[in-house]
């Protein structure tokens, strides 16, 4: 599929329109529900996944949606625009601006644009298949990691992890730079991973939503996204992700995580 700059001007125009229903609500009072899956819910996810879809529904009313408070809708093109309006609710409900709306293009199960969009910071950092990832509009460039003794590790927190994967976490942990992990941060964290500032995120569980949008955006900044097997994320994907900054890492990472056939 050819990714026209009109579907990059859509997923920004998205990234706008959830901002605008996020920022009046950024500490200020609001309440905060709990959904089944026991995580926290608030006037302001349901608000910008709102506006997103109403607008989808006037641009690219054949196009599916997959939305983390609102479902899915079938479309007919094989596209499914894939929305978390607010990835890291903990960060957003607890007044920290390191939460981010993600909004993917996904065609035929392969996520081909990304953004990940900070409406506080109002960062932006935009992937889309062969092109160079931009944040606010100029590239940017994951770094190289000679050494995962040398790697700055995050992850958006250890209690995510079942007791499973966390030991094969904290045996990847052991390799790398003890002192400079980072924990909390969620979306965040893959941004600054495309801008060269961490080389490394690991998580699992994750849902399409929370991942789909991350890839176009470390893959296009020069670093490489996969599951715990090695395997490129689709929409099959279990949820166990790993971003690397330097694509040379990625055999020492699995053989630290070693999970083949996890």
């Amino acid at each position: 599929m050819r990714i026209t700059d009109a579907d990059i001007a859509l997923a920004q125009a998205l990234a706008d329109a959830a901002g605008a229903a996020i920022r009046p609500h950024f500490r200020a009072g609001f309440d905060v529900e709990t959904k089944d899956d026991q995580s926290p819910v608030t006037i302001a996810d349901r608000a910008a996944e709102q506006a997103m879809r109403a607008l989808l529904a006037a641009e690219a009313p054949r196009d599916g949606i997959v939305g983390e408070e609102f479902g899915t809708i079938e479309g007919s093109t094989g596209r499914q625009w894939v929305l978390d309006p607010i990835d890291g609710t903990v960060s957003f409900v607890a007044g920290r601006p390191i939460f981010g709306t993600l909004i993917a293009l996904v065609q035929d199960g392969w996520p081909v644009i990304g953004v990940i969009d900070q409406p506080i910071g109002r960062e932006r950092w935009v992937g889309a298949a062969g092109r160079p990832t931009l944040f606010n509009g100029q590239p940017v460039r994951s770094r190289a990691c000679r050494d995962l003794a040398e790697a700055t590790l995050a992850t958006t927190g250890p209690h995510y992890f079942s007791d499973h994967d966390a030991e094969h976490f904290m045996a990847l942990a052991a390799k790398c730079a003890h002192r400079r992990m980072v924990f909390g941060g969620d979306c965040y964290n893959y941004g600054l991973v495309a801008s060269g500032h961490i080389d490394l995120v690991v998580e699992a569980g994750l849902k399409l939503y929370d991942f789909a949008a991350l890839v176009p955006v470390v893959e296009g900044a020069g670093g490489m996204m996969c599951d715990w097997s090695g395997e490129p994320l689709t929409a099959d994907s279990k949820g166990d992700v790993i971003a690397a900054g330097d694509p040379a890492r990625i055999d020492d990472i699995l053989e630290a995580l070693a999970c083949h056939g996890h």
